[in-house]
């Protein structure tokens, strides 16, 4: 299976931060002259009363208005509507009616139809993962936000999470890639297998680091608790020759958010990052210059500080990775935020999520046609 190419084509572009640039959309919307962003919120489930606490947070440090928040469930809303001291809005209408810009955290079977309104109604939209569940509607929503010239951002949030950055920042040529993305059976997101609730995280962040298309793709998974998938395994090859290997399971006793890569390049090297704990070493072969530790060393500097060891005629340096932990949604809508207020393709466009929801449908695919073909007594 390849991966698609990105369509949309920029009208302009420039920096932000990290270097990067991001395309400006070729008319402003939304708020001008200074003025706030005025944003709310459909949802105030588990994921949802985040999205509320923050964008009160960023009211409150004068970075955005925070107009209110919506929920099929009155008192929900309520009750946060009193904590913040904002509006419980009593339909999406009166939140579209109120906001420039909305987070939808919804679940996943409502998500097309939400966004698709507010977009047609020349809102910018925050729609979490994964943005719809029809790779058909995905296109069309992409499509209305290039035509309402309107912010549509998905929320793949380990794309803001610094350990991200830090790989894209040392791992220049990954030629294998390992994750793990585990959890016990949640309470929510069960409309959907393991595949769109977890799994699609790690692809987004695949596809957005190996920056290759996909040329083949081989899946496997099964139900335990659930009707759809709660284990699954894919192994992606790329183009260029990187290999990754994704496991997500959601009947896990543990939890567990890990990403390993071996990278070639001028410093091959083997990365191996928490994404919880926002931690993690690398391993490089040691310049000349550098000093072989001795055992003492190892057992007095322990994790925090450079070990070099003597490794097949090579020394080997092991290193905690210098990451500064932040909040990754709190990054995620700040950067929403700043995206609506620029006119600027958010880092997780629309364009970008649909490639990961393609290659999750995929594999989901496969897993369902496997699972048919067990059925299936022999002829």
């Amino acid at each position: 299976m390849a991966a698609m190419s990105m369509e949309h084509r920029p009208q302009a572009a420039e920096p932000v931060h990290g270097g990067e640039t991001r395309e400006v959309l070729s008319r402003p919307l939304g708020p001008r002259g200074g003025d706030k962003v005025k944003v709310a919120v459909l949802g105030a489930g588990s994921l949802g009363k985040e999205h509320v606490r923050i964008y009160a947070e960023l009211a409150a440090a004068g970075e955005v208005e925070f107009a209110g928040v919506y929920d099929t469930v009155a008192e929900t809303a309520q009750r946060f509507a009193q904590k913040y001291q904002v509006r419980a809005f009593g339909s999406v209408a009166e939140a579209a009616a109120a906001s420039d810009a909305v987070s939808i955290v919804t679940p996943t079977t409502t998500h097309f139809e939400l966004a698709k309104t507010l977009l047609q109604q020349g809102r910018h939209v925050l729609v979490e993962k994964p943005m719809t569940d029809d790779g058909a509607q995905a296109a069309e929503l992409v499509q209305l936000a290039q035509q309402a010239k309107c912010v549509l951002q998905v929320g793949h949030v380990e794309r803001f999470n610094p350990v991200f950055k830090y790989l894209e920042s040392v791992a220049t040529e990954p030629r294998f890639i390992e994750t793990h993305r585990l959890s016990p059976y949640p309470a929510r997101s069960t409309d959907i297998g393991v595949v769109l609730d977890l799994m699609i995280h790690d692809l987004d962040v695949v596809l957005a680091f190996v920056k290759s298309p996909v040329t083949s793709v081989d899946a496997v998974g099964i139900p335990v608790l659930s009707k759809s998938e709660d284990i699954a395994n894919a192994r992606l090859r790329f183009a260029n020759g990187c290999v990754a290997n994704l496991t997500a399971s959601r009947v896990s006793p543990e939890r567990m958010r890990k990403i390993r890569v071996f990278s070639g390049g001028a410093m091959t090297s083997y990365i191996s990052l928490d994404y919880r704990a926002q931690e993690g070493f690398i391993y490089r072969i040691a310049k000349d210059d550098e000093e072989e530790s001795s055992l003492l060393k190892k057992l007095l500097h322990a994790k925090d500080s450079t070990i070099v060891s003597q490794f097949g005629g090579k020394r080997i340096v092991r290193e905690p990775v210098p990451i500064a932990k932040e909040e990754p949604l709190k990054l995620e809508l700040q950067s929403f935020v700043q995206c609506v207020q620029a006119n600027r393709t958010p880092v997780v466009s629309g364009e970008s999520a649909k490639r990961a929801l393609d290659l999750a449908f995929e594999i989901t695919r496969q897993i369902q046609a496997a699972a048919l073909s067990a059925e299936t007594p022999p002829k």
